[in-house]
């Protein structure tokens, strides 16, 4: 949808009223009568807002198959779904990248592979020699693994035809640096999740988690990876 309509629609979706009439619409149609009843909204007011809901997409008017001088409201679904950010370009796999590859960019891989049930890779730019015990455990507390030994070295593991997800401040800033060349293993996107080893608790790991966890259910829908393009 262009950023143009889109907008539009936000601006709808700014007042209020409005608001509220796609709520009260989001599970069942209703007249504008109903609506008003519901909302406590006079008649006339109603009128304006649905014009204006009606003129963005966001509801259709349908006729009673009843009585057929009754008017009902639908909201179109579709156009809300639109409002979500444009999908990206089709990747074979996802990389994810972090300094030591020791934490955020494991559990991200491993989420990715979980919830969005694609190829996925992680990867350091000054990778350690192992992977964060607490980072293991969070893991295996939300039915994931991993390989306590599996770090690597990003100019080993990113290809062309990877989405680069930088997941921390300092790898982004590294692979985007002035001085840095583009190339397969600059990040198209970069999440700025703090270190959990500098807290270096449980409850830093299990916020580390989370927050990736939010970031990959907005990405996967947006996203086809591996033989889902072939």
């Amino acid at each position: 949808m262009p950023v143009e309509r889109r907008s539009r629609i936000y601006a709808a979706l700014g007042d209020p009223a409005r608001l509220a009439i796609v709520d009260a619409l989001a599970l069942g149609d209703a007249s504008p009568g109903e609506i008003g009843h519901h909302l406590g909204m006079p008649t006339n007011l109603v009128a304006h807002h649905v014009k204006t809901l009606v003129d963005v997409g966001l509801v259709v008017r349908t006729r009673s198959e009843g009585d057929r001088r009754r008017t009902y409201l639908r909201l179109q679904p579709d156009t809300l779904a639109a409002l979500t950010a444009p999908p990206l370009a089709a990747a074979d796999r996802v990389v994810f990248v972090c300094t030591h590859n020791s934490a955020r960019s494991q559990l991200a891989a491993a989420l990715w592979r979980q919830r969005a049930a694609g190829p996925a890779a992680s990867a350091g730019t000054r990778p350690a020699a192992k992977v964060h015990p607490r980072a293991v455990k969070v893991a295996h507390r939300h039915g994931l693994t991993l390989d306590p030994t599996g770090t690597a070295h990003v100019t080993d593991v990113v290809h062309d035809g990877d989405l680069v997800i930088a997941v921390c401040d300092n790898a982004y800033e590294d692979l985007t640096g002035q001085h840095v060349a583009a190339g397969p293993a600059r990040p198209r996107l970069h999440w700025s999740i703090p270190d959990p080893v500098r807290v270096d608790t449980d409850a830093a790991f299990e916020t580390a988690y989370t927050d990736i966890a939010a970031r990959i259910d907005r990405l996967a829908p947006t996203l086809t990876t591996g033989a889902d393009h072939g």
